[in-house]
């Protein structure tokens, strides 16, 4: 996968991105043998040799996982007393030090991200990015035009927090189609509730440029392709 030079320096946590890309407009980075001064350049950070005032750089590689999430399981990295999501992962991916990219309740399913890459995440999650989260919800009772207008306008939740503009589709036979673009808590089920309509079942099929591998069973976990990082690292 081929990434930004100053992103590359910077995910080694020794300069802030801004500090690498003055290095590098410096002169003072190298790459495979190359002078770069370009920030805005990608190279592989598996295969190229980078150095900076002529010292090798050691570049940990980041690691991202698909997961479809079932049921029963919690998005956290250990808890004493339940699964977690880590716990579906094998002996090689246990020792990546990988975390889910926010939260899916208990009991909903669907597509989580698992990753060791910090920066990415924060970007992923923080509202001020506007990443769009899909979920499809099995609700009692069927949504309304009045129900997808008050969610277009933003909804105000009973402790008083306000929702952003989100997107409410009506699938038929009591399911939807919510599009957010933040992440509060309980967010989807408590915007539905507050319209008289609660979730019986959540699931989550999209998280930004990503979408739920249909050839994922509940439980299972694939890396993601390179396609899939490239549109991750748009958002950077």
């Amino acid at each position: 996968m081929l990434l930004r030079l100053d992103k590359i320096l910077a995910d080694t946590g020794l300069w802030s991105r801004k500090e690498a890309r003055a290095l590098i407009r410096a002169g003072r980075v190298w790459a495979s043998g190359t002078p770069v001064i370009a920030p805005e350049t990608r190279w592989d950070p598996d295969t190229a040799v980078l150095t900076v005032d002529g010292v090798p750089l050691a570049v940990s590689v980041r690691h991202y996982f698909m997961l479809h999430k079932p049921a029963g399981v919690l998005s956290a990295t250990e808890d004493r007393r339940q699964h977690t999501v880590l716990d579906l992962l094998g002996p090689a991916e246990r020792r990546m030090g990988l975390f889910p990219v926010g939260r899916l309740d208990k009991d909903t399913t669907g597509l989580l991200l698992l990753t060791d890459d910090g920066p990415l995440a924060h970007k992923l999650i923080s509202p001020k990015y506007h990443v769009p989260k899909v979920y499809l919800a099995d609700i009692d009772g069927r949504a309304g035009e009045e129900d997808i207008a008050a969610f277009a306008a933003g909804l105000v939740l009973e402790d008083g927090s306000v929702c952003r503009s989100a997107k409410l589709e009506d699938l038929g036979e009591g399911r939807v189609r919510v599009t957010l673009q933040e992440g509060k808590y309980h967010q989807v089920k408590r915007m539905l509730a507050a319209r008289g309509k609660p979730v019986t079942a959540l699931h989550r099929e999209e998280f930004g440029p990503l979408t739920l591998d249909p050839a994922l069973s509940p439980g299972s976990y694939r890396p993601l392709t390179k396609e899939e990082r490239q549109a991750l690292e748009t958002l950077c």
